[in-house]
């Protein structure tokens, strides 16, 4: 299905949806109670959640920046969430007219919002999936009628994997992603992590699995080992706070302490 069939949505409020909850933390309307309550919940355990949604949110501005000034013009953005702007299309057009945008996500909510993300520069173009990210193959079956898979394009996981467990096939997913794109794409990542606080990211986990839902911090090692076989951007994977802060829109953040999460950019060789 894509955005533009524009069908009826059914929308589960029973459980919070993360793309609902990183809508309240960033002060959007587009949620419900079940997930207004979890967000609040979370934020017993970090009271910068919507901070970090924000710092997360920058470094999707600037790694779209830098890889649109670096000659990419087609991306894939799977775990896309509720539209908030910029969207990443718009980023990149400022730089490429011409880019090509293809978002994908499996809350319904992000389909009846689908418009938002549709608005292309005429020279371009933009297409919504609404699909699961453990489903890759029906993923880029859709995003082929937009994408051309035999020039560069950068796929962007932003926030997404940290939902994916290990054994759930979280680096799999990653692998057929890339198997089916050439040589001169981009892999982008950001995940939150429990380095800073592993009891805190323990409960966390545990309050995801008490509503049925996956949450999976990784160490800074475990991310990168998303980008092996890959050749990474400078910084390499940092605090998404510290990746290209010269590129703009970098979130000043209270305290001493550091968001937690990790981001990076590498091309595929």
């Amino acid at each position: 299905m894509t955005g533009q069939e524009n069908h009826a949505v059914e929308i589960d409020t029973s459980k919070p949806h993360p793309a609902r909850m990183y809508d309240w933390f960033l002060g959007g309307k587009d949620n419900y109670p079940v997930d207004e309550e979890m967000a609040r919940q979370l934020l017993t355990l970090d009271a910068r959640g919507g901070d970090m949604a924000r710092v997360n949110r920058a470094f999707m501005h600037r790694a779209t920046r830098w890889l649109a000034e670096h000659g990419v013009r087609q991306f894939l953005d799977i775990g896309t969430g509720i539209p908030t702007e910029p969207n990443l299309h718009q980023i990149a057009q400022q730089a490429a007219p011409d880019a090509r945008v293809v978002y994908c996500d499996n809350d319904p909510i992000v389909l009846a919002h689908a418009a938002a993300l549709l608005r292309s520069a005429p020279e371009g173009a933009t297409e919504y999936i609404q699909a699961d990210a453990r489903r890759p193959d029906a993923i880029l079956e859709a995003a082929g009628k937009v994408l051309d898979f035999s020039r560069p394009v950068a796929l962007s996981l932003l926030a997404l994997l940290h939902f994916i467990d290990d054994e759930d096939g979280a680096a799999d997913l990653v692998g057929r992603l890339l198997d089916r794109l050439p040589s001169g794409s981009y892999l982008v990542l950001s995940h939150t992590t429990g380095d800073f606080d592993p009891e805190g990211a323990a409960q966390a986990r545990a309050l995801y699995k008490a509503r049925g839902m996956t949450l999976r911090p990784r160490s800074r090692a475990e991310l990168t080992a998303f980008f092996d076989g890959l050749e990474l951007v400078e910084p390499g994977v940092s605090l998404s706070a510290d990746w290209r802060p010269e590129l703009g829109e970098v979130i000043d953040v209270p305290g001493d302490d550091p968001i937690p999460g990790y981001a990076g950019v590498a091309r595929k060789p």
